[in-house]
């Protein structure tokens, strides 16, 4: 497409596990940027339709697909001739997804990701349970940043990050992914990337539900500070370093997340404040909302690791034990005082 310079010198091919709105604006960005690229998708009806329609109608509507984008519902098909697989899909199915493309793709040594959660079951980072299927040895990335898909495939100015346990395997995202509105930055610290890209979206909820009730730009500042803390507290104790949670995938992350109505997990917060409850409030966004099932493995981690997050508990309390925002609220301020630092 005109006025687009990739700055991979060499393309690179891709598949794009998963057809929601960020994994078909990932499928897009590459395709746009010179790479052969199949967007996969688990929904038969849904991938015909946006092969025909070359739009994804459900997620994105109104943004048409790159000629060069291929489809596919067929996992098999997608990895066939992928250099690398991008994992685009709900936490919840990643460890299943991985375990699939592993019995696929037997050989398969190098994967990256942009999916944002913990792996609840075993309260796991992304990372730990790409590990366990594929070898410590695999090459592995995770994409994650102050990114809205919408803004993202219509073009406007856009940062991340991409971590990863080897810097060749890092520089190569990055330089397939850059573009001239499309800034990727690289990092080593999985940990403080992943952790910043998951709690966030629990604190998110906690956000929309404070500006629902009304409680105005005090708490909502207070929040977010003291979130930002949390997420540190517990990154910094599981090995993370403490610059990657004031850089895009942290500090930046959380207050796109929690400041902007377009995230999912903040319209969820405000939902629940005007008197819906959880599945009510879930069944009018439509799609996942991460931070629903992140605060419950967020606050199990951290108990695990037993590192004190009360706003992540108060979230998980007023998710899974019916407290309500008031006494959630209550249960905060009359905490023990203590030094800030």
């Amino acid at each position: 497409m005109a006025g687009i310079n990739p700055t991979s010198s060499q393309p690179v091919s891709f598949a794009v596990l998963g057809a929601g709105s960020w994994g078909t604006a990932l499928a897009q960005l590459l395709a746009d940027n010179g790479h052969p690229t199949v967007l996969w998708g688990r929904d038969r009806r849904q991938i015909e339709q946006m092969s025909q329609s070359r739009i994804n109608d459900r997620f994105l509507p109104g943004t048409a697909l790159p000629e060069a984008l291929q489809l596919t519902f067929s996992l098999e098909t997608a990895l066939e001739r992928a250099d690398i697989p991008l994992v685009v899909v709900p936490s919840s199915a990643f460890r299943d997804l991985l375990e699939r493309i592993a019995a696929l793709k037997p050989g398969l040594r190098q994967i990256a990701w942009a999916t944002k959660g913990l792996e609840e079951t075993h309260f796991q980072l992304l990372h730990q349970v790409a590990a366990g299927i594929l070898g410590n040895d695999a090459r592995m990335a995770v994409i994650s940043g102050p990114n809205f898909a919408g803004e993202v495939v219509r073009r406007l100015p856009t940062a991340t990050t991409v971590a990863s346990n080897d810097d060749g395997f890092a520089g190569l995202l990055v330089s397939c992914l850059h573009n001239g509105w499309f800034r990727p930055y690289s990092s080593s610290d999985m940990v403080g990337v992943q952790l910043g890209g998951a709690l966030k979206n629990a604190l998110a909820i906690a956000s929309g539900i404070s500006d629902g009730l009304g409680f105005g730009a005090n708490a909502r500042a207070a929040l977010l500070t003291r979130g930002l803390a949390e997420i540190m507290r517990l990154a910094i104790h599981m090995g993370a370093q403490p610059e990657t949670l004031t850089g895009l995938a942290g500090i930046g992350d959380l207050i796109l997340t929690c400041t902007d109505d377009q995230s999912r997990n903040r319209r969820l917060g405000l939902l629940l404040a005007s008197g819906k409850s959880l599945p009510e409030a879930q069944a009018s966004i439509g799609q996942v909302v991460e931070g629903v099932k992140t605060a419950q493995a967020a606050y199990r981690l951290a108990a695990k690791q037993q590192v004190e997050m009360p706003i992540i508990e108060q979230v998980y309390r007023m998710l899974y034990e019916g407290v309500s925002p008031s006494e959630a609220v209550r249960a905060l301020l009359t905490r023990e005082t203590k030094s800030e630092i």
